[in-house]
């Protein structure tokens, strides 16, 4: 009997000292929100080391709704500062907040494609007040194939300022199949095609967001060959308009998860849904608003819509994503949670 207790006290002392190693093994989850910004965007990334970087910073005023929804976000994050925020590009409805969210919550980095390249009003006129902010802090200018210097996770450039990677990305570079019935696209001279685009590695796991850029551009990195091969999760470009998204861009990308960061009246086009939902291997596609001019038939069901039609806006998504490749989607309005393994 005596011998039997031992044994029991010594594997007690055993799974005591082991289970803390087991737990500090367990890797921290990479966080990503997509925050209302009523069909801006303003997207948050936590790191596992707790460094944040924000994408875009959605639209101005509003008695500062956007700024406001983002701090939020940020709290409940856990984090007190944004390390890096990135401007995709000179829009309104993505560096608009700059200048309230700088009131409310301590920018370190701001991160550009460089000088605005668009000839109109109102983009010259955010542009110069981004300049005006950015000037608080340290600026710093993109191109393709540079990154951010970020602990454990790997932000790589894309396209920025209208140009892109000039070699494939390791493990891509197939022809694309798609090309070869894929329409001309039009030259874009806005500051769409400037978008500073970003992929996302964490382990495995691979997160796209190309801000705004449109047909023409994605072309360019699509066809004839994917120069950057497959992703797990697929921020749809532009909100879901059909400006961007074309069939050789998506497919190509093979995403497993897509989430679409419409308005309840602007993006999510009924012809880029359709593209999305088509797109071969698809497990899901999620969406922030229900998108209202695109109907019934080309809108997901209502668990995966954060904000639905006539609902309370301000709901978000969350992505919690692991170094394996696998992550969970989580719908803030509803709790619903879905979870894509390896």
């Amino acid at each position: 009997m005596g011998r039997v207790i031992r044994a029991r006290f010594w594997a007690i002392c055993v799974l005591g000292l082991t289970a803390p190693l087991a737990w500090a093994r367990t890797p921290k989850p990479l966080q990503i929100y997509a925050i209302d910004v009523e069909g801006g965007q303003a997207t948050l990334l936590v790191t596992p080391a707790r460094q944040s970087i924000l994408i875009d910073t959605g639209w101005p005023g509003f008695d500062g709704r956007d700024a406001n929804r983002i701090v939020a976000a940020a709290k409940l994050a856990g984090v007190k500062q944004l390390d890096y925020v990135i401007i995709t590009h000179y829009h309104r409805d993505h560096v608009g907040g700059i200048t309230q969210l700088a009131q409310k919550m301590k920018i370190v980095t701001f991160v550009d494609h460089g000088p605005n390249q668009e000839d109109s009003d109102d983009t010259r006129h955010d542009y110069a007040a981004y300049e005006k902010v950015a000037a608080q802090g340290r600026r710093v200018t993109l191109k393709p194939d540079d990154g951010l210097p970020v602990k454990g996770v790997t932000v790589r450039v894309l396209t920025a300022a209208g140009e892109h990677l000039k070699d494939p990305l390791p493990g891509a570079g197939e022809a694309n199949p798609n090309c070869a019935s894929e329409p001309e696209a039009s030259v874009d001279n806005t500051e769409n095609a400037r978008s500073l685009g970003v992929l996302v590695t964490y382990g495995r796991f691979r997160f796209l967001d190309l801000g705004d850029l449109t047909k023409k551009k994605e072309l360019e990195i699509a066809c004839p060959n994917n120069m950057i091969g497959t992703v797990d999760l697929y921020l749809v470009t532009h909100h879901g308009w059909d400006q961007s998204n074309t069939k050789s861009m998506v497919w190509g990308l093979h995403p497993r998860v897509a989430l679409m960061d419409n308005g309840a009246h602007k993006g999510g086009s009924a012809s880029v849904w359709q593209i999305v939902h088509d797109s071969p291997g698809l497990e899901d596609l999620w969406q922030l608003h229900y998108a209202v001019e695109a109907g019934k038939d080309h809108n997901v069901d209502e668990s995966m819509i954060a904000n639905v039609e006539g609902g309370t806006d301000g709901n978000y998504l969350k992505v919690s994503a692991l170094p394996d490749g696998s992550f969970t989607v989580l719908n803030s309005r509803n709790r619903y949670k879905k979870t894509y393994k390896k």
